[in-house]
């Protein structure tokens, strides 16, 4: 045969990969093939694939009479709106997409190349875990993964897309990145399947109910976002990428500043009541630049709400307490979620903007058991070890240590600004005169007038901004109407920034 027909086939035998049957099959269960899904992603005629003669070297149980295309897994580079990424997709039409020593070392290389380039890595998990048939090679490739995963992070941003099955220690790879998105009805992620659950514990679950989409959206926030299907979960990547840099070297990509006044209805946006919710998101969108504002983790820890967005054109994190869920309380699961994302902005350079309304932790024996000192205490370290732009905005109450947790001037905020309906204060009104007026309240004549009194005593000294301005623990009070051109001017201001951190290897954040 002519040595270029020969390359023409070979071409041929792994572009089809597991062959037409079980691309077929692929297609039936609602999922595109490794490559058709890279072809959504990067920008047409963009991707330079790498290693796709790579073949297994094993020798065990038959393993040197098979030829598994590609090994089950595509890598190389491509690009998303102009911008170089690194990629690799597994492909589970080729022995499942098991990870055998030289799958392993493909996907590793593509790391390595993208740390080098300074480049986004996205993977593309979709595999029945480890090829059992390699024995301890197998268990070789997973480890070296794991490990570039960690010295990649923070240096450049890494996705994963789980888009069929991830179990075993194989999900180690994917809560190790940055963002973890999972397609609804396809993807499972579990340590352990619901076969040895129900044999060792007795509990009744399922694939969907253990590790589904919803599942760790909602209960394990292991996912950050939800797609309807493949095409769905690529849109998401681009989207991510949109807003980010390709390296902790450089700042993301400035958009069109853009001129828009306030509604004077933001004014009225908070309720006169403290007790009455709100919607902040409903805040943050008329704040920011219109259709910029990019929810992250939106169906976990719902009391803290975490995202993207552009102010002027600008790149910004968002963290902010949400109002309508269970009063913005600060709990274990809302400070994991928080104090996560504000290292990733501070990794990549994105100023954060914290909008704070949070009556303080939530009590319970259920917090204190599970930790609500050390996971607090995680929110704590973020925001004091983040340097870069740190703006506040106090909204409306603002008690006890949450106050210091959301982003106060004593966790080095550069800018804290307070709305008129700001409260201030180690706790509520009506708590602070129970504690501070207890026996005036019980000797009365009539204790609950008594109480009234010194309820509205207690509020007209702390339940407003004045008194923490007048400390210089709040910068300015401004009108709600305000707020967008004042984040623009600090924003300016702060573009900047350089602060000095104590020289030592890393602090030891209490995970």
């Amino acid at each position: 045969m002519d040595k270029n027909d020969d390359l023409l086939k070979r071409r041929e035998t792994i572009r089809l990969g597991g062959g037409e049957e079980r691309i077929k099959k692929q297609h039936e269960e609602g999922k595109l093939t490794a490559r058709e899904r890279i072809a959504v992603l990067v920008d047409e005629g963009s991707f330079f694939e790498v290693d796709d003669h790579i073949r297994h070297r094993s020798t065990y149980f038959g393993l040197d009479q098979k030829y598994f295309p590609a090994d089950g897994v595509v890598t190389g580079i491509g690009r998303v709106d102009g911008r170089e990424i690194a990629i690799f997709s597994q492909d589970f039409t080729v022995q499942g997409g098991s990870v055998g020593e030289m799958h392993a070392k493909k996907i590793t290389k593509i790391q390595d190349m993208a740390m080098k380039m300074g480049i986004p890595l996205v993977g593309i998990n979709d595999s029945g875990g480890a090829r059992i048939q390699e024995g301890v090679d197998s268990l070789y490739g997973y480890g070296e993964i794991f490990y570039r995963n960690t010295l990649a992070s923070g240096v450049i941003p890494q996705i994963t897309v789980i888009a069929g099955p991830c179990a075993g220690g194989a999900v180690y790879s994917p809560a190790i990145t940055d963002f973890v998105i999972m397609v609804d009805k396809t993807s499972k992620m579990f340590i352990t399947g619901p076969e040895v659950i129900r044999a060792v514990t007795g509990e009744d679950v399922t694939q969907e109910s253990l590790g589904g989409a919803e599942v760790h959206n909602s209960k394990s926030g292991v996912a950050h976002f939800i797609a309807k299907n493949d095409m769905d979960a690529m849109q998401i990547v681009k989207k991510i990428l949109s807003y980010i840099p390709s390296n902790n070297m450089e700042n993301p990509k400035m958009g069109s500043e853009i001129e828009i006044e306030l509604d004077e209805s933001i004014n009225s946006i908070v309720p006169q009541s403290s007790n009455k919710p709100y919607d902040m998101i409903d805040v943050l969108k008329k704040i920011v630049d219109p259709d910029t504002f990019f929810e992250v983790q939106a169906k976990f820890a719902r009391s803290m709400i975490t995202g993207f967005a552009r102010i002027n054109g600008r790149t910004v994190g968002i963290v902010a307490n949400q109002p309508k869920v269970l009063a913005g309380v600060l709990d274990i699961d809302s400070s994991d979620k928080a104090a996560r994302f504000i290292r990733f902005l501070d990794a990549f350079n994105i100023p954060i903007i914290t909008f704070a309304d949070t009556p303080g932790f939530l009590p319970g024996t259920s917090q204190e058991y599970g930790g609500i000192i050390r996971h607090g205490a995680k929110l704590l370290f973020a925001y004091s070890e983040a340097s870069v732009p740190k703006i506040t905005v106090i909204t409306r109450r603002d008690y006890g240590g949450a106050y210091i947790a959301m982003g106060s001037k004593h966790l080095g905020a550069d800018i804290v600004l307070a709305w008129p309906t700001a409260e201030i204060a180690v706790m509520g009104a009506d708590g602070a005169a129970n504690v501070i007026f207890r026996n005036e309240i019980k000797n009365a004549v009539d204790p609950e007038k008594t109480r009234s009194e010194k309820i509205k005593e207690y509020a007209d000294t702390f339940s407003n901004p004045y008194v923490a301005a007048s400390r210089g623990y709040v910068d300015t009070v401004i009108l709600p109407s305000e707020t967008r051109s004042v984040l623009i001017r600090g924003l300016e201001i702060l573009g900047s920034k350089v602060e000095g951190k104590p020289s030592k290897k890393h602090g030891n954040i209490p995970l």
